[in-house]
């Protein structure tokens, strides 16, 4: 086996419970996005994009819709023989196993992985982020900085800093303190939650991290500050790109919108640093000689009979006669029958909404109600249906 230079272990086992019903059969990483793709898509193309041609993914909650998505890896041209995708729940070992109990501890348990390939650097990496990065160049900053650990970091808005891992950082990027979700941040330099370690630093953190049973195991809230503390040499790796966090129903919302935007479509399907996905293969789509399409995506095997506004389409669905799609985000296979309002809605995979329904119905009151109306997975709504905006339907209404 020969040794790498740099492998990726993607943490892509958490639960997404931010996302309510939409994350309550599949993992977060797993979820539908923009019509055509799902969430861990980004950082397996950015791998498959940047040369890195080993990738372990952690799973751990309900990891079988994942493991068949991912399969051998080819979508991103990761199946090769000597390295490629593996996928990595936790194990019982001879001595002892468990879930994994955090970041960190995902990681311990898998250093005879690691170990197997004798990799110089480790590339950590979350299932749940929507970008687009060369992890090559990071890879070269880090070298050029003879750096022990290199966080991506973006600059967030102030008033969003606290929900981060925070950096301060002297002139030249080392940072010289780091505080996860901090009340009150000195810094709205934010982690992306992108790491790359040298392998042998990285092995003696989490070994030490796992003798301490105050530790919650996790990178950020105890790995990273013990290196600091110790006077490791830690950077941050400043990335001007488009990122999103999309752990949240606004999030996640907001994400699938600005997609429409023209600058971002044209930018997730250029060809230089493309997008890959393992959807499944699907007839064209069928717009009706009354349909309407305004400023959407619609994705392959969709039939769209009525009109449809500033909304996300993905793979499968059919909207009926005289309904009216605006501002919303229908997942794979769902369903509208006729003379359907939805707005400002997530509809789960697999979801059926009958004739006459008025989804996302403005409710007044003092202060009027708002907000995003989320209709669970393989969920049926009745005909006549009315469900007001901000309501989240996590089971049949009938």
């Amino acid at each position: 086996m020969r040794k790498k230079e740099c492998i990726a272990m993607l943490l892509a086992g958490g639960q997404g419970s931010r996302l309510g019903c939409l994350t309550r059969n599949i993992p977060k990483p797993a979820v539908s996005f923009a019509g055509k793709y799902r969430i861990i898509d980004f950082s397996l193309s950015n791998c498959s994009n940047s040369n890195i041609d080993t990738v372990g993914v952690l799973t751990q909650y309900k990891p079988f819709a994942l493991n068949t998505y991912i399969n051998m890896g080819s979508a991103w041209d990761l199946n090769c023989l000597n390295g490629g995708i593996h996928i990595l729940p936790p194990f019982v070992g001879e001595a002892q196993g468990s879930w994994y109990k955090g970041t960190a501890n995902a990681i311990y348990q898998n250093m005879d992985f690691i170990n197997f390939y004798n990799p110089e650097y480790i590339l950590i990496l979350s299932g749940d982020h929507i970008y687009q990065m060369d992890y090559y160049e990071m890879l070269s900053y880090h070298k050029q900085r003879h750096a022990e650990v290199t966080l991506s970091a973006i600059a967030v808005p102030w008033e969003e800093a606290s929900r981060f891992g925070v950096m301060v950082t002297d002139a030249g990027g080392r940072i010289i303190r780091f505080e996860e979700k901090p009340p009150r941040p000195e810094s709205n330099l934010a982690s992306m939650g992108v790491y790359i370690f040298n392998w042998d630093v990285l092995k003696e953190a989490l070994l030490e991290d796992e003798r301490d049973p105050q530790s919650d195991h996790d990178f950020g809230k105890n790995v990273l500050p013990r290196l600091l503390q110790q006077g490791r040499r830690l950077y941050s790796y400043l990335f001007h790109g488009y990122w999103r966090d999309v752990g949240t129903i606004e999030s996640y919302y907001n994400a699938n919108m600005e997609v429409l935007q023209e600058e971002r479509v044209d930018k997730f399907f250029e060809l230089k640093q493309r997008v890959f996905s393992n959807e499944e293969i699907l007839a064209p789509q069928h717009l009706g000689e009354r349909a309407k399409i305004h400023n959407s995506l619609i994705g392959n095997g969709c039939t769209i009979l009525g009109e449809v506004r500033d909304s996300v389409i993905a793979s499968g669905v059919y909207v009926g006669e005289g309904s009216l799609i605006e501002q919303s985000i229908l997942l794979p296979n769902s369903e509208i029958a006729e003379d359907v309002r939805l707005h400002k809605t997530i509809l789960g995979e697999n979801a059926i909404v009958r004739a006459h329904c008025r989804i996302g119905d403005k409710r007044e009151g003092n202060p009027p109600q708002e907000g995003i109306t989320v209709i669970g997975d393989h969920l049926h709504i009745p005909e006549g249906t009315v469900i007001s905006e901000g309501e989240n339907v996590r089971k049949d209404t009938a």
